[in-house]
């Protein structure tokens, strides 16, 4: 969230602003972060009531605010259908390996375990489904022998802000067409 919000703030993302940071838990740090660059927070909380519910609420408030691109980070839900269905091709998450492999929790662990030699991170667009949304950008990284599931993601996290805001940085200037499953990004 930071190195997006700093890629607009900065230029590097064109003509865009972040509207608003969202979280359902009150203590998030990305709701610090956010605060210390002015941007606007909202916490919407669980309340222990169902996803469908709550999704409604988080989808009124960013449509209040005119929200044209949905971007997820630290979010771990699955979104309900009728979120998914209010930005059609408008919500992008992020996921630490090259999907479709080493999808859900703990990706660099499965990773290891699973004794691949080259890992990485996707920017994909969401769908009701996890981790399985049209591939947008991949970054490849080499899994040493001597990796554990900690320094894995380590080497992977210094590749994640960069790919993402780039992601972003296509979509905004609008050089990224969905067709099915296939993403095509205009050459520069």
């Amino acid at each position: 969230m930071t190195a997006i919000v700093e890629a607009v703030q900065s230029g590097l993302i064109p003509d865009s602003s972040v509207a608003v940071v969202v979280s359902d838990k009150t203590s998030a740090e990305g709701l610090i972060k956010a605060k210390e660059r002015g941007i606007e927070t909202i916490v919407i909380t669980k309340k222990e009531r169902p996803r469908k519910e709550h999704d409604e609420e988080i989808v009124a408030e960013l449509k209040k605010r005119n929200v044209e691109l949905v971007c997820l980070a630290g979010y771990m839900r699955l979104l309900s259908t009728n979120f998914v269905h209010a930005f059609p091709n408008r919500i992008i998450n992020i996921h630490p390996s090259l999907l479709p492999s080493f999808k859900g929790l703990d990706a660099q662990r499965q990773a290891i375990d699973y004794g691949v030699k080259v890992s990485g991170c996707t920017v994909h667009f969401v769908d009701e489904s996890l981790d399985n949304g049209a591939i947008i950008l991949q970054k490849a990284v080499e899994v040493f022998e001597d990796d554990t599931g900690e320094s894995l993601a380590a080497r992977i996290l210094e590749h994640e802000h960069a790919l993402y805001v780039e992601a972003v940085k296509k979509i905004v200037e609008g050089k990224v067409e969905t067709v099915g499953r296939c993403v095509f990004i205009e050459k520069n």
